[in-house]
């Protein structure tokens, strides 16, 4: 079932989201949900505070080709364990934060240990764009957005783009 997507500024957006204890039959169909969700949208990472759920679950999926076999990821409790000293810039966009992108700086490469939808532990080393989206997801997870790494003023003139969508959005 696809859900609705927070729009920033919500408080529910800032705040740090809960672990998840155990996973249930409830948490696999959430998660689901929020891939059908971030591939509706579209976009390539998801977390579930964006859809007003505060626990530490996000999904992602960061090919873009054509041509190329989804790889959607399923990540409760995701966790960085290290990352590179070497930077990568990327532009990142929110799709809590809907036609706004801005270049952020990001370390290139991170290990990441999760636990998947089987309860099974995971870890992995992301590079690139899978590194970018990894960090911007769990970064939701503690109730922090993509631009809060900008400058003050271009990150006031986002939010007051947003509050005005959303005055449009309540109209409609």
């Amino acid at each position: 079932m696809k859900r609705q997507i927070l729009i920033h500024p919500d408080p529910r957006l800032k705040k740090v989201c809960a672990a998840v204890p155990d996973l249930s039959d409830e948490l696999r169909v959430l998660a689901d949900d929020m891939l059908e969700t971030m591939y509706a949208a579209p976009g390539i990472g998801l977390a579930a505070p964006q859809i007003g759920i505060m626990q530490r679950l996000i999904v992602l999926d960061c090919v873009k080709e054509e041509d190329g076999d989804p790889r959607p990821l399923v990540m409760f409790n995701p966790e960085i364990i290290s990352s590179s000293d070497e930077t990568n810039v990327y532009e990142e966009g929110c799709l809590s934060i809907p036609d706004q992108y801005a270049e952020v700086t990001r370390p290139k490469v991170v290990d990441v240990e999760w636990m998947d939808r089987d309860g099974n532990a995971r870890r992995e080393t992301f590079d690139g764009l899978w590194a970018t989206c990894v960090q911007h997801e769990i970064d939701h997870l503690n109730g922090k957005l993509f631009i809060d790494y900008l400058k003050p003023l271009k990150r006031q003139m986002i939010t007051r783009k947003m509050q005005k969508l959303k005055r449009e959005r309540a109209r409609a």
